[in-house]
């Protein structure tokens, strides 16, 4: 049988679907060469860009056993299959837990390169960029009740341990555990149309850790990017810049756009380098006024820009390893590199004496902060309602969750003209 991703239906009834060859479905895809874009072309999707503004229904419909979701069967295998509700067997959710009904989740990079590397074991269901509407509610939750429109994020610290105590929750082994689900393995859940919220998440004495409430001026679509954000600023501030520093952004989809424009506000000159005009236009939309073209020599231009020197940081908002020398070499002595979204484990050659003699500083940054929750959340309310930072603006894409197959198919294969894809499990 030809690998591929493809929808079916579990039950009686079997739906027909499209399959994706391996071909079209590979790591080495996510990265910034260039990319062949005729994969999937513009009049076969389906998909516009909404952006809803918020509304509260009278009363949440009532809670099925079963649902729709996009479940990973294996590499490159995605279906969109009915599934149970992720309730317990008497239809209950557990002490301390809630039921989120699943309005708008974003594709992330992290979840294409899971289900292309196969990384994790099937079957799960992906997505953690999530936001919707609390339908049920647990024994001893307090200060959530059924209707209240939330975010989740998928992990949270323990707040106890040596890393937590150090600060770097992304270690702790609390943290490592997935604390939401929509059934199977936890994954996250957000590509389906309910999730279960772990009470880790949900908070404990009356304390909320991960789970968000969202203001009724505030879009789901808007509140779906507070986790990346979350990811974004975590970085921007473990850089310390400075006023006078110049900063290069290596990558304009999504996070790379993020990235920049988190580092501008802290008043340094920020740089921007994308192979798409298309994405420097929507960066400037955000005060990114310094794009570099990815195609020329980047290094040089920013060598240029600074007077000869070379920038002060480098962001690498790409996956790929080769980058990594790039941004070595467009730093000044000093200088510091970033790296983001190195998350798949390989080699990638630099000049060690680049770092010894020359004080170049290598870093990374991984997943978000507890810390920063109630920072970032005040971030994406109020740059939203001021238009300073209104995400919606990066969403090219939704996809109703009957597509999410071929929302994958075009997150993973970048067009000039697709930015974040988002699914809306309820259409």
């Amino acid at each position: 049988m030809t690998q591929g991703i493809h929808a079916s239906a579990i039950g009686t009834t079997a739906i027909g679907a499209e399959r994706i060859g391996v071909e079209r479905m590979s790591v080495e895809r996510i990265s910034a060469e260039p990319i062949a874009a005729g994969k999937i072309g513009t009049e076969r999707i389906s998909a516009r860009p909404i952006v809803t503004l918020p509304t509260i229904p009278a009363a949440l419909p009532a809670i099925p056993d079963v649902m729709r979701a996009a479940v990973y069967r294996g590499v490159n295998d995605v279906r969109v299959e009915t599934v149970p509700v992720p309730l317990d067997s008497d239809g209950e959710i557990g002490c301390g837990e809630v039921l989120v009904r699943i309005d708008t989740c974003g594709i992330c990079g992290t979840d294409l390169k899971k289900i292309h590397s196969g990384s994790h074991s099937a079957p799960r269901i992906f997505g953690h960029e999530m936001a919707g509407t609390i339908a049920m509610v647990g024994a001893s939750v307090t200060g959530f009740g059924i209707g209240d429109r939330v975010m989740a994020y998928h992990h949270i610290p323990c707040g106890e341990c040596y890393y937590c105590r150090k600060r770097t929750f992304a270690q702790c082994e609390t943290y490592k555990k997935v604390g939401c689900t929509a059934g199977f393995a936890p994954a996250g859940g957000g590509f389906a149309e309910y999730i279960r919220v772990m009470d880790w998440i949900v908070g404990r004495e009356g304390k909320t850790a991960g789970l968000i409430k969202i203001p009724d001026d505030i879009p789901f679509e808007q509140a779906s990017f507070i986790e990346p954000v979350n990811t974004c600023y975590k970085a921007v501030r473990l850089l310390g810049l400075q006023a006078d520093e110049t900063v290069l952004v290596i990558g304009q989809g999504p996070i790379g756009i993020l990235l920049a424009a988190l580092a501008r506000r802290t008043g340094a000159t920020v740089l921007t380098s994308d192979l798409y005009a298309e994405r420097h236009a929507i960066a400037a939309g955000f005060g990114l006024d310094r794009p570099l073209d990815a195609r020329g020599d980047v290094v040089a231009a920013a060598k240029a820009a600074t007077d000869g020197r070379g920038a002060d940081v480098a962001l690498v908002a790409v996956g790929a390893d080769a980058l990594i020398r790039t941004a070595m070499d467009a730093i000044r002595p000093g200088g510091r590199v970033m790296l983001f979204a190195a998350t798949q484990h390989g080699e990638a050659g630099f000049d060690p004496a680049a770092v010894c003699m020359d004080e170049k500083t290598l870093m990374g940054s991984y997943s978000s902060s507890f810390a920063i929750n109630d920072e970032v959340s005040r971030l994406v309310f109020e740059g939203y309602r001021d238009g300073s930072f209104d995400l919606t603006r990066l969403i090219s894409h939704c996809f109703p969750l009957e597509d999410a197959v071929a929302a994958i198919d075009l997150a993973s294969h970048p067009q000039a003209g697709s930015m974040k894809i988002a699914i809306k499990p309820q259409g």
